[in-house]
């Protein structure tokens, strides 16, 4: 089964490195919980109010300094870890992430008093409690499992592209690297602008359950990487490891066709693909930066030139021009469009490891649209929600949905 599904290299570990691999995400949240309490933090206020107080919840981010710690301690191999370990010990990582998620959210959800509408489904999907901080808001369980999750996306990718190079050599497939480098750079975007998330719909409204430990840790952490499960163990698409480890007269050919930028077919592929993870990657952030900037400065105009324009909701403002004057969603299709780059990444699009991570994006954010625009009906008004649906038909992606 495993060699059908091309994951056999997965279960190469001897008993003790898969014991050791099931507790390595805990290794990886108790050194995130250590350097986040540790590392320096600038203190912001969110967008989020404190019950309490009455006044925007305070946060500690510290999002970029843990990344660029975790960076250092992974390629120097500190605490004798491998660089390709996090790939090699994938699938029983996973494994053991998820006893551990549930462990944690079972401590979250389970800790705290029932809501009036809690029942026991959703009390562990979605929890009981939307915001849970610790030593007096030093620490916030939310902001946490994005920084294990982000910080262990980018490692994820980048233990792949050494196991990958050791195993073929030049004859590995430039778009592995090119996949692990973009993915990486994308990373660390997120948390130069970590603010932003505090503005996000996962941070305001989702609750603290099942769906955002497991997926915060482990689905964004171990599983966002899935087409590098497979796509890892192939070489090239030009041609294969064994015709290359047996036709040394190729050598030149190799480098100078196959992996030179000369080639057309092969600049096209890179150039083409990384372009539109880029551009995908662009619609996303600034559609996202634009609502932020709303979000803190009403009247600024964002990047200079857009001056916002809106549909008065009572207390509430819909910002519907710039990229909100597009498609109501418009954010969710630069992701899409970054999901799409990754199908034609590897030069594999006919493998179905290709397409994981692209149909888990495309899916959730189909379903997420709609329960967003639900949301929004509630939160606007019923009415106003309509006027800024007739005045921004698309959904997503202008002029089709």
């Amino acid at each position: 089964m495993t060699e059908w599904l091309g994951i056999s290299h997965f279960l190469e570990l001897s008993t003790r490195e898969a014991i050791a691999g099931f507790f390595t995400p805990l290794g990886v949240f108790a050194l995130v919980f250590l350097l986040q309490i540790i590392l320096p933090a600038r203190k912001v206020p969110g967008y989020v109010i404190d019950p309490n107080t009455g006044q925007p919840r305070q946060y500690r981010l510290n999002g970029l300094l843990v990344f660029l710690a975790l960076l250092v301690i992974w390629s120097l191999e500190l605490f004798d870890i491998p660089r390709d370990w996090f790939y090699r010990s994938t699938i029983y990582a996973v494994a053991g992430g998820t006893v551990f998620s549930i462990i944690f959210m079972i401590l979250a959800v389970y800790t705290q008093p029932k809501r009036e509408d809690s029942t026991p489904i959703m009390d562990f999907w979605a929890g009981r409690v939307r915001e849970l901080s610790l030593f007096n808001n030093r620490f916030d369980v939310k902001m946490y499992l994005y920084v294990v999750g982000g910080s262990m996306l980018s490692l994820n990718a980048l233990s792949a592209s050494v196991w990958h190079y050791q195993e073929f050599g030049y004859a590995s497939n430039p778009g592995i690297f090119i996949y692990s480098a973009l993915f990486s750079l994308y990373i660390l975007d997120y948390f130069i602008f970590e603010r932003a998330m505090l503005y996000t719909f996962d941070l305001i409204h989702e609750g603290l359950g099942f769906k955002l430990f497991w997926g915060g840790l482990i689905v964004y952490g171990w599983m966002f990487t899935m087409p590098l499960w497979g796509m890892a163990a192939i070489p090239h698409p030009d041609f294969s490891w064994q015709e290359f480890s047996t036709a040394n007269e190729k050598w030149n050919q190799v480098l100078l066709t196959d992996f030179g930028l000369t080639h057309e077919r092969t600049a096209f592929w890179l150039f083409g693909t990384a372009g539109l993870f880029v551009i995908g990657w662009g619609i996303s952030r600034l559609t996202s930066l634009q609502k932020y900037t709303f979000k803190r400065w009403p009247e600024r105009k964002f990047l200079g030139i857009i001056e916002p324009e809106v549909i008065d909701a009572g207390e509430r403002k819909i910002l519907c021009n710039g990229f909100w004057g597009i498609a109501r969603h418009f954010s969710y299709m630069g992701e899409m469009m970054l999901a799409m780059a990754v199908v034609f990444m590897f030069g594999h699009p006919g493998n179905l490891w290709a397409w994981t991570y692209t149909v888990f994006i495309i899916s959730m954010m189909l379903f997420r649209q709609a329960d967003d625009d639900r949301y929004c009906a509630e939160k606007y008004g019923p009415e106003n929600w309509a006027k800024y649906r007739k005045m921004v038909k698309y959904r997503i992606i202008p002029g089709i949905y």
